[in-house]
């Protein structure tokens, strides 16, 4: 089974590209952030036939937005909005016991607040979404900076991203049930990160934050074979990220 996530910035300028990852890796769930389009607005050869896609477009123009595709196979998925849902920031799929979620958290710039009810609100459906029985795995971009050293050293300031009380409700949603699934691949990897800043070749250089997740409950983290982020791939200043479990 593989699971990708990627921050996309923008589905129009990077139609092709997402193309082409869904040609090279193949994989079973893709979870799509920041389309930037309505729904009417996303390129038709991104809509392949292979996936059950929700395509959750933002109806504020270039801005917001997100997908959510599943290769087709025995059952189709019941795609979902939890009731927090904002700004088109979520959209999950069950798929028999197994509760799949493409997530974009509001990076708290122009409504901190909101970024933090988000937060707690999604930690609260993670907790409900256990207590059912099910298996969940949460992809996206989290716009926290988990720890310390998921921020590059030169980087590290008192700003949102980084702050302690967005760091505490994230530790909140990860709780006993979620595994940060990359973490615990490479625990004492200092450089690994997921968005760079798309000047003085951040990217190249490997000056970045890690923003970006999969988060699974631990029945399915304890199956995990890889997770890796794929800095070079796209022009988004976020890399794809891709876990295989058995």
């Amino acid at each position: 089974m593989k699971i990708a996530t990627w921050n996309v910035n923008g589905i129009r300028a990077r139609a092709a590209q997402v193309c082409e990852f869904l040609e090279r890796e193949q994989p079973d769930v893709l979870c799509l952030q920041e389309l930037k389009a309505n729904i009417d607005q996303v390129p038709e050869q991104c809509k392949t036939d292979a996936y059950h896609i929700y395509w959750h477009g933002s109806t504020m123009k270039a801005y917001s937005g997100v997908s959510l595709h599943v290769r087709k196979g025995a059952s189709e998925p019941a795609f979902s909005h939890p009731d927090f849902d904002m700004e088109s920031r979520i959209v999950a799929a069950r798929c028999g016991n197994l509760v799949l979620a493409s997530v974009y958290v509001p990076n708290g710039g122009k409504d901190y607040p909101a970024k933090l009810d988000f937060m707690r609100k999604l930690g609260g459906w993670a907790k409900r979404v256990h207590a059912e029985g099910c298996e969940l795995v949460i992809c996206g971009d989290v716009n926290i900076a988990r720890t310390e050293r998921d921020v590059h050293p030169v980087e590290r300031k008192n700003v949102i991203g980084q702050l302690a009380e967005e760091r505490a409700l994230f530790e909140e949603l990860i709780d006993d049930h979620l595994v940060d699934v990359h973490r615990q691949l490479e625990p004492d990897n200092e450089r690994l990160f997921t968005w760079w800043a798309p000047w003085r070749n951040m990217r190249q250089r490997n000056i970045g934050w890690r923003l970006d997740y999969v988060l699974a409950s631990k029945p399915i983290a304890a199956r995990v074979q890889s997770c890796a982020v794929q800095r070079e791939f796209g022009t988004s200043d976020h890399g794809p990220v891709v876990m295989t479990y058995q």
